[in-house]
C-alpha cells in the first residue's frame, strides 16, 4: 500500500486550484479537512471530493467539523440546523444516548451523501463549572460515565452511516478556561484527579479508529502542550490505552508557538501519527507537508486500521429515523 504522508490538509475554496493538486499530488495527504469556505451547494462539494481523492490518487478520508451547534459546518436550509450538543442532550433527558445516535446517524447521511467520510466527533470533554464557553455547550455533560456512555452513541451513529468518527480532544479539555484557537491553557490538577474524571471517558472509547489531541499544559506531567510532549502521548497510548491513529489539533492554533515545520517536527516526534494544519498559505502547507514526511511503520498501520473501519452505510429509513427522533424529543 501506498505510505502516506503524515498530514490532513485543507483547501482555500469550492474547487482546488491547479497549483493546490500538484501540491496534493506530490505531498500524498493522508487525509483532507473542509471548512465552511468549502461548502456550497451539494454537487459542488462532491466535485471537490472528487478532485481531493484524485488529485492523490485514492480513497483518502475525508473529514469535517459537523458537531452541531456553533461547530457545523453545513448548515441550513440545505443541511439540518441541530442545537448544541449539551442542549441537545439537556433536553433528551432519560433519552439523550438513543437521540445522541440517531443525532448523529443523520449528520451521518448528510455527510456521506456528499463524499465526507469521517467527522471530528465525539468530543467527550468533561463540561465543568471554568469550561470555557468555547467548548462548553458543545460538551456532553459532566459526569464521565455518562459523557461516555454518549459518546459511544456518538461514535455508533457515525459508523453506521459509514462515517469515521475522531475523538477528541485527547486527553481531556473540560478543565481549560482560556479558548486554545488562543492562547494556551493550563491545567494544575493531579494525575489521580485527571484518572478518574478527565482521562475516564476516553479510556472507555479507546477502540474508536481515529483521535484528535488537545492543545493544552498539564502542568502536574509536563510542561510541553499534550500535543508535543512525549509524556501526554504515553499516557494517552499506555495508561489510558489508546493504541488508534492520533492526528493532531490544528496546530495553526495560537495555543502552539513557533514555526510550523518545528511544531510539526514536535508534534510527530513526541508521538502523534499526523498532523492536522489548516488556514494556511499553500507555501505554509507545503513546508509543514515537508517536515512532516512520511508516516512511520506505526503510524501507516493504524492509518490503514482506522480505514479499515470504514463501512458501507446501513441500510435504514433516514425519514423514518427522523421522524423518530422528533417523537423521542417531544416526548422527553
Amino acid at each position: 500500500m501506498t505510505r502516506f504522508g503524515a498530514t490532513i490538509l485543507d483547501a482555500d475554496g469550492f474547487s482546488l486550484s491547479k497549483d493546490e493538486k500538484a501540491f496534493f499530488r506530490s505531498s500524498n495527504p493522508f487525509g483532507f479537512i473542509l471548512f465552511a469556505r468549502n461548502i456550497d451547494t451539494p454537487e459542488q462539494v462532491r466535485r471537490l471530493c472528487g478532485e481531493m481523492r484524485e488529485a492523490v490518487g485514492r480513497d483518502a478520508p475525508i473529514t469535517i467539523d459537523q458537531e452541531g451547534g456553533r461547530v457545523q459546518r453545513l448548515r441550513g436550509p440545505i443541511w439540518t440546523e441541530w442545537t448544541p450538543p449539551l442542549d441537545f442532550v439537556q433536553a433528551a433527558g432519560a433519552h439523550a444516548a438513543q437521540a445522541m445516535y440517531l443525532r448523529y446517524r443523520l449528520i451521518a447521511s448528510e455527510l456521506l451523501d456528499l463524499g465526507i467520510d469521517s467527522n471530528c466527533a465525539p468530543m467527550v470533554d468533561l463540561a465543568g463549572p471554568q469550561t470555557h464557553e468555547f467548548l462548553r455547550n458543545r460538551c456532553y455533560g459532566s459526569d464521565p460515565a455518562i459523557v461516555a456512555k454518549l459518546g459511544r452513541a456518538v461514535a455508533d451513529g457515525l459508523l453506521a452511516g459509514g462515517v469515521l468518527p475522531v475523538i477528541k480532544h485527547m486527553p481531556g479539555h473540560g478543565r481549560t478556561t482560556l479558548d486554545s484557537h488562543h492562547d494556551l491553557p493550563h491545567v494544575d490538577a493531579e494525575i489521580a484527579t485527571l484518572e478518574t474524571s478527565d482521562f475516564a471517558p476516553f479510556a472507555a472509547l479507546k477502540d474508536v479508529p481515529m483521535g484528535m489531541t488537545a492543545h493544552l499544559v498539564f502542568e502536574t506531567l509536563d510542561r510541553q502542550p499534550a500535543t508535543l510532549s512525549p509524556k501526554i502521548m504515553q499516557v494517552i497510548r499506555q495508561d489510558i490505552g489508546f493504541d488508534n491513529l492520533i492526528m493532531t489539533d490544528d496546530i495553526s492554533m495560537k495555543a502552539l508557538k513557533g514555526a510550523y515545520p518545528d511544531i510539526t517536527r514536535s508534534a510527530i516526534a513526541a508521538g502523534c501519527d499526523v498532523v492536522l494544519f489548516c488556514n494556511a498559505s499553500l507555501s505554509d502547507r507545503a513546508a509543514v507537508a515537508d517536515a512532516a514526511g512520511q508516516m512511520t511503520d506505526a503510524a501507516q498501520q493504524r492509518a490503514e486500521r482506522a480505514l479499515a473501519a470504514r463501512k458501507p452505510a446501513d441500510d435504514v429509513d433516514i425519514d423514518a429515523l427522523r421522524a423518530q427522533l422528533e417523537t423521542l424529543l417531544s416526548g422527553a
